[in-house]
């Protein structure tokens, strides 16, 4: 008869032995459960860090969303926990009104950021293109998002061609990056496409008009547009005794003091040298940072003769890239020339390049706008939560009649979502409309793997004060219309 076998022997012989395989999870297990399931079958997992927890973030969220969708998890779990070998129908969510989803203070586009977390880690935004049978593919522009990474296919960017094209015609190009892929708006002589036009030098200071409001009359000899400042604009506010500030970062750390331009120096230089600062330039050579590190130091080698940034009118700023390497810009100017959504695009500008990045009329319009919105759908909101007859007319008003079931006459669960994101505008997003922001020689945003500008070498904030000024005026108004509202 033989002996047993010893359990110590049994137990190291089962750790030899290869996993098991799991079952996957079911849409009607718990979240918990679902979550570590699909979060074992990310693409480039590292353990610990801001991925993971972004990861985790992202697939918590998307699967609370589709816990009322069960048929819809059912073929999300399947699809990644079998690497699409069986075919999957899509997997929706609502869209948002620029087409983005935020994730633990990120935004990306919903059928990107699942891409990447499933499939393709290195993906970028317009790589992708939707398999024939997918139905809410993000671009056919329906009301709900297919995020299903298995009904999308990668498109690899074709290799840029060898530069055989002189230096003198590279740099007179913008290019611009964002969702449908890089366009490049050429400079022609005499002017400018697309809008960006400027067919003569900048004028100088001595030739602008020393009164802050008054349009300088130098202007209309020359290209830069310009129209009749509406009444707001013009009389009501005292001028701001400085026209912008200027904070330099090196990563997440401010270095230095705040630069602050007075109204009567309409330019201001920002260079890499380390001359001691001027009224109207700010070198950034001279600041010391203990905390500086190898790629600060190697970036600001770089940035020489830097940026030049002019006011002209009353609020419209232009820009002049002097470095002798490219800059990055965030402008929702830009953003709206460029027909992008606002934030979608960072914008790379060529050394030699000058052009308008900020437009004081068109900022004020949208922010006065954006507020009344926001106010509205406050309104049309506590009506809704409130059961009131009057919130699908309020809704109505503020997204349109997409918001109201033609047959019941009662607002629509899109309606709704839309309403609660015109309302969850804060001052914060106003504000950033009133700031520029510029990184010198490294690059950021969606399409690079720097996806914050915290994360480049060096880079500088402009706030512009005279917009500032306005936000504060319209948000000042807008207190004292609901007040007047409550009595």
């Amino acid at each position: 008869m033989m002996e047993p076998v010893p359990a110590m022997y049994l137990q190291n012989v089962q750790h030899m032995l290869p996993p098991q395989p799991q079952a996957p999870p079911a849409a009607s297990d718990a979240c918990l459960t679902i979550v570590h399931s699909l979060m074992c079958h990310r693409q480039g997992a590292v353990h610990g860090g801001e991925d993971e927890t972004f990861a985790k973030r992202a697939i918590e969220s998307l699967v609370k969303k589709l816990k009322e969708k069960r048929d819809e998890l059912d073929a999300l779990i399947i699809a990644v926990t079998m690497s699409g070998r069986r075919p999957s129908k899509c997997v929706t969510i609502q869209r948002t009104l620029d087409g983005r989803l935020q994730v633990a203070g990120k935004k990306g586009f919903p059928h990107v950021i699942y891409a990447r977390l499933w499939r393709w880690p290195d993906l970028h935004k317009n790589e992708l293109k939707h398999i024939s049978v997918c139905q809410y593919a993000f671009d056919l522009k329906c009301d709900l998002v297919c995020v299903n990474p298995y009904h999308y296919e990668r498109v690899i960017s074709p290799a840029p061609p060898s530069r055989l094209v002189k230096d003198e015609f590279v740099h007179d190009c913008i290019q611009v990056e964002g969702e449908s892929g890089t366009h490049n708006v050429e400079r022609k002589t005499g002017g400018w496409d697309s809008g960006y036009g400027c067919n003569s030098s900048l004028p100088t200071v001595e030739h602008l008009n020393k009164n802050f409001w008054d349009p300088p009359s130098i202007l209309q000899h020359s290209s830069m547009e310009q129209r009749p400042p509406s009444p707001i604009l013009r009389g009501q506010l005292i001028s701001p005794e400085h026209w912008c500030s200027v904070q330099y970062f090196e990563l997440d750390h401010k270095v230095g003091e705040t630069f602050k331009v007075i109204a009567q120096y309409r330019e201001v230089k920002i260079d890499g040298y380390v001359n001691p600062s001027e009224p109207n330039r700010f070198c950034l050579g001279q600041l010391s940072n203990v905390h500086r590190t190898e790629a600060s130091e190697k970036a600001r080698l770089h940035v020489g003769k830097g940026v030049k940034l002019t006011l002209s009118g009353e609020g419209d700023v232009w820009l002049e890239c002097q470095s002798q390497h490219p800059v990055f810009v965030q402008s929702q100017y830009l953003d709206k020339e460029a027909k992008r959504a606002p934030g979608d695009a960072v914008h790379k500008i060529f050394p030699g390049t000058h052009l308008k990045v900020f437009d004081l009329h068109d900022c004020y319009d949208t922010i006065k706008n954006k507020a009344q919105k926001a106010q509205s759908a406050a309104r049309a909101q506590a009506l809704a939560v409130s059961g009131s007859p009057e919130a699908a007319h309020a809704a109505l008003q503020v997204v349109g009649p997409k918001a109201i079931n033609p047959e019941s006459g009662t607002l629509t669960r899109d309606g709704m979502a839309q309403i609660n994101a015109a309302a969850n505008i804060g001052v914060d997003d106003l504000r950033r409309m009133c700031i520029l922001r510029l990184s010198f020689v490294k690059g950021w945003g969606p399409d690079y793997h720097r996806v914050n500008i915290k994360y480049t070498p060096c880079w500088i904030e402009i706030q512009l004060h005279r917009a500032l000024q306005l936000l504060d005026h319209v948000l000042q108004w807008t207190q004292m219309y609901e007040a007047g509202q409550d009595h």
